[in-house]
């Protein structure tokens, strides 16, 4: 799994680099299909439910699932980079949301926050907590900036598939839940909604979902592993 992590994190490396305004969404999916060329890697998304693209790019208002095409970038975006990829069939699954250019102090700190509230999860990821020490983590951040969280949705065990039990809501109660121990990996997603409001609206698409007052939302994830010494991001560049 650290090779398959490694591959989603060069992927999002070029895709931060090309983040700029003119860039296409079907542009972004294009260079990420290349690293799992160059990396012999294969992708979990494209294919997956009839998913058609490699990435999902889901921009301002789009909180996930967001289809690649057409759709161009302009300054003060913010869009959120989806993805993944199997290497010897062990998946990863990685996730951040960063700006098009200068972007506003609202969305700057809305990305900071969601970036805050995966890093608190994580922080949780050792043998003897539970699910809900997780989920609890980022409900705590949410809550204290004001923000939503994309009801229904949230996190996953993942290993030789990419969704796997547990689910890893983003609100849980401490203490609760499924018992973490050594060896377990979660993907770990908050999905922080600016408006405030837990709510979501799927597009006719089968797949987007937007807020539905059009209030931006970030989208961060990591591969994490619990081991003996404490968690292990493995999505994170080697």
């Amino acid at each position: 799994m650290r090779q398959a992590g490694r591959v989603v994190a060069e992927m999002h490396a070029v895709i931060r680099e090309a983040l700029v305004p003119g860039v296409t969404t079907a542009d972004l999916d294009l260079l990420a299909r290349g690293v799992l060329d160059r990396r012999g890697a294969t992708s979990n998304f494209l294919g997956y439910g009839g998913f058609p693209a490699v990435i999902c790019a889901s921009v301002n208002n789009e909180v996930i699932h967001g289809i690649p095409g057409s759709r161009m970038l302009n300054e003060g975006d913010i869009v959120g980079i989806d993805c993944g990829a199997i290497v010897d069939g062990w998946h990863g699954d990685a996730a951040f949301t960063a700006g098009v250019g200068t972007i506003s102090v609202e969305a700057r700190r809305l990305i900071e926050t969601t970036e805050e509230a995966l890093a608190a999860a994580i922080a949780e990821m050792r043998a003897g907590r539970r699910v809900g020490d997780v989920s609890h983590a980022i409900e705590r951040i949410a809550d204290a900036a004001g923000y939503g969280l994309a009801d229904g949705y949230g996190g996953h065990g993942i290993g030789r598939a990419m969704h796997e039990s547990p689910d890893v809501p983003c609100r849980g109660e401490p203490g609760k839940g499924p018992l973490l121990d050594v060896g377990v990996v979660l993907a770990i997603e908050p999905m922080l909604i600016g408006g405030g409001q837990d709510d979501t609206v799927e597009l006719d698409d089968g797949w987007t979902v937007i807020t539905p007052d059009g209030s931006l939302a970030a989208h961060c994830e990591h591969t994490v592993a619990v081991t003996e010494g404490g968690p292990e991001v493995l999505t994170r560049p080697g």
